[in-house]
This record gives C-alpha cells, structure tokens and sequence, in this order.
C-alpha cells in the first residue's frame, strides 16, 4: 500500500480549533446537521483568504490548518474550483469525515493565525 499523502488545507475559527485541540490534532470535529459538506482547499493562499476575511471577524482570529490525507483515499475526490482558479477544494461527504479522519497522515497544524 502506497504512503504517499495530499497536503489539505482548511480555514477554521477558533471553536473548531478548539475541537481539533481536544483530540491532539488528530482529527476534525463531526460536521453539524446544516454542514453536509467538509470542505477542504488545496492551497494555503485560498486558505488564508477565508480565515482572514471570515474566520476572524468581529473580533475573532482565524486559522490556516495544514494536514497530511493518504493520496489514496483523498483520490475518490475530485478538486472542484469554485471561483478564481486557485479557489480550489475538495468536496468530502460529512458521513465520510470520519473515514477521512482516519487516513490522516501526522497532526493537524496551524500554519497561520490571524488577529
């Protein structure tokens, strides 16, 4: 089996970071009824766009995570680009983040933080 791994990236606020904090870094917390989707980028630039103009509104910070998915199971997904070329991401099932959770490769870590 191969160990080749996709980098992800993922914008996040400070209550999933927290979520993310309890299991070591280790996994993404389960997507809430209105979230079907987990939604993943595929480069950091698109990632701090997000965490910077969203995430860390009224008063909040932003994060920009970075994290290891073995390329195999990362594979069944395709990027879908939903605006500028580098606004791009993956589309994963919420009923499959816990399976995605799995093929993670090392820690989730946090790569940028904004004010």
């Amino acid at each position: 089996m191969s160990r080749a791994t996709t980098t992800l990236y993922r914008p996040t606020g400070p209550e999933e970071l927290a979520l993310v904090r309890e299991t070591g870094f280790r996994r993404w917390p389960p997507r809430l009824p209105e979230q079907p989707i987990f939604y993943p980028v595929t480069n950091q630039d698109y990632a701090a766009e997000i965490a910077s103009k969203w995430n860390a509104r009224d008063g909040k910070q932003g994060f920009v995570t970075r994290f290891e998915v073995l390329a195999s199971f990362m594979d069944q997904f395709d990027v879908q680009v939903v605006g500028a070329s580098h606004h791009s991401e993956w589309w994963v099932p919420a009923e499959r983040l816990d399976e995605l959770n799995d093929h993670i490769v090392g820690l989730i870590e946090v790569v940028q933080t904004f004010p």
